[in-house]
């Protein structure tokens, strides 16, 4: 049994953001838990095993309330997001433990069953529908990310929430803004900016409720339903936040990977029946979330013969796991028919995706429609570079030939 304490941890740099699988194969092998620096600072341990990851997700010894972390997030002069986000966005659910967890998640889990998505089934077509006019008449060349991929679960989410669609390019700044490993500064002023989008938008919505999901989230702080103000505020951030950027980077990261996998394309494209498989293959094999959010250690816990010690920080490796070739044979390639069941693209546990089925059905219908509407669909440019987060795994341009 190790700890690594005095290893000198991984500096983790521009290819990582650009191709993390390469590291992970390595580190898997070699050290399977380590310690790491992000782009912001932080020092923390990065578990990237299948097995590991699978375990440490759903291990209760590992906290998410940073109320409960001592100093917040700002020992050792780190400077990760907590201390440049403000209060009001951070009091979400996927950044509390039970009961506070349990609470919050109830208040919005109808929304998000299986059943209540569905019905958006026609709406969402509709927008790709739209969606793909627009690319045929801005053609024949477009990036894939403004003209389809970022406007589709964006109208598809601010739609659900209630929030005004003239916002949504600059929502997109902010959020691209926040979620990278740039400088403070930078991420404090979206910060502010997000803050004060919500606070105005949380009073709209108490003076003029609408048939929505964000006056229904206000209406049940206003009953006392155990909601306050920044606790509202944070629902609001995570639900339009989470609810767009995974679907972005499944439809970026899902078609790249066809593009460059022309066999695997003309399979689809001849059998759209697979294109529910194949989007569970596109999660598994390069999916829209790198490093799941992060956790603390209560007390020393083990994975793979390393000992982490009570007091650290510790983010679980999704990318790793879901190319871990113990859990999938063969893993570093793609395969649109493969059993991609288990993979930890929405995390595991109690904090798993609750927007998990928008997403798949909102991927779903962006692939049938982008495989029948551009049969002849290539890649124009060099894609990329990716954005520079630990969190997010996803292009900052697609440029496709229609």
């Amino acid at each position: 049994m190790t700890t690594s304490q005095d290893a000198q941890p991984l500096q983790l740099d521009r290819s990582f953001f650009d191709d993390p699988a390469a590291l992970y194969r390595g580190l898997r092998v070699e050290r399977p838990v380590v310690r790491a620096i992000g782009p912001s600072g932080l020092q923390f341990w990065m578990i990237t095993r299948y097995a590991d990851a699978r375990a440490a997700l759903n291990d209760a010894r590992m906290i998410k309330d940073a109320d409960r972390i001592p100093g917040s997030f700002t020992r050792d002069g780190e400077a990760p997001q907590a201390r440049v986000v403000t209060e009001s966005l951070v009091r979400h659910m996927l950044n509390a433990d039970p009961p506070d967890h349990t609470r919050l998640r109830k208040l919005v889990g109808k929304a998000f069953t299986m059943r209540a998505i569905a019905r958006l089934r026609p709406r969402i077509e509709e927008i790709a529908t739209e969606l793909a006019d627009g690319m045929d008449a801005a053609g024949p060349t477009v990036d894939l990310l403004d003209h389809f991929a970022f406007p589709l679960p964006m109208t598809v989410i601010c739609e659900i929430l209630g929030v005004p669609q003239d916002r949504r390019d600059e929502f997109r700044t902010w959020s691209n803004t926040l979620l990278s490993g740039g400088p403070d500064h930078e991420r404090a002023g979206a910060a502010r900016a997000m803050s004060t989008f919500f606070a105005e938008l949380i009073d709209d919505k108490s003076a003029h409720p609408g048939e929505d999901m964000l006056s229904d989230i206000v209406r049940a702080a206003e009953d006392g339903d155990s909601l306050s103000r920044s606790e509202t505020m944070a629902m609001a951030f995570l639900l339009l936040v989470a609810g767009h950027e995974t679907t972005v980077n499944l439809i970026g990261n899902g078609m790249l990977a066809l593009l460059r996998n022309p066999e695997q394309r003309s399979r689809l494209h001849s059998d759209p029946d697979l294109v529910p498989n194949a989007v569970e293959e596109f999660l598994r094999y390069d999916g829209p979330v790198n490093l799941a959010t992060i956790r603390f250690t209560t007390e020393p816990v083990e994975f793979s013969g390393t000992t982490i010690p009570a007091g650290q920080f510790v983010l679980v490796s999704l990318i790793g796991a879901n190319r871990d070739p113990e859990r999938y044979a063969d893993a570093d390639r793609l395969d649109i028919e493969r059993d991609a069941s288990g993979h930890l693209a929405f995390g595991y546990g109690i904090h798993h995706c609750l927007g998990a089925p928008l997403a798949r059905l909102e991927g779903e219908i962006a692939f049938r429609t982008l495989l029948a509407r551009f049969p002849a669909m290539a890649l124009d440019d060099e894609p990329g570079p990716h954005r520079e987060s630990t969190l997010i795994h996803g292009l900052t341009r697609l440029p496709v030939r229609l």
